[in-house]
């Protein structure tokens, strides 16, 4: 009778201590996937936002006069800024008469160097 009362515990300790187990491997699981989602957005998405929001500021600080180059490679001189559309002024250098103008939108710009004052 001693012996089956000491399988009965046993098998019963047994049990509850697969239970706790079990749920622990899960939990961890779960926690090292939020861990890596969240050195992911450290990683990747916060500095690609970061570089997103410093471009948008450089693009609406332009003004005319600034020196610009687009998103496909043209560059030129802001003429004239109207709403969401900039005008640039391409064309050969030292040639007046071969001056010409696109119209672009603000976020075609890809950087913008200021002009000088002196």
């Amino acid at each position: 009778m001693g012996i089956i009362a000491f399988a009965e515990e046993t098998a019963a300790t047994g049990a509850n201590a697969a239970v706790p187990g079990g749920g622990s491997s899960a939990i961890m699981s779960i926690l090292m996937m939020v861990l890596v989602i969240v050195l992911l957005y450290f990683i990747m998405i916060r500095p690609q936002k970061k570089r997103e929001k410093q471009i948008k500021e450089m693009v609406n600080a332009a003004k005319v006069g600034d020196s610009v180059v687009t998103i496909g490679g043209i560059a030129g001189k802001i003429v004239k800024i109207k709403d969401q559309y900039v005008y640039i002024e391409t064309g050969v250098v030292g040639d007046a008469e071969k001056k010409g103008y696109l119209k672009m939108e603000r976020d075609a710009i890809k950087s913008v160097e200021s002009k000088q004052s002196n």
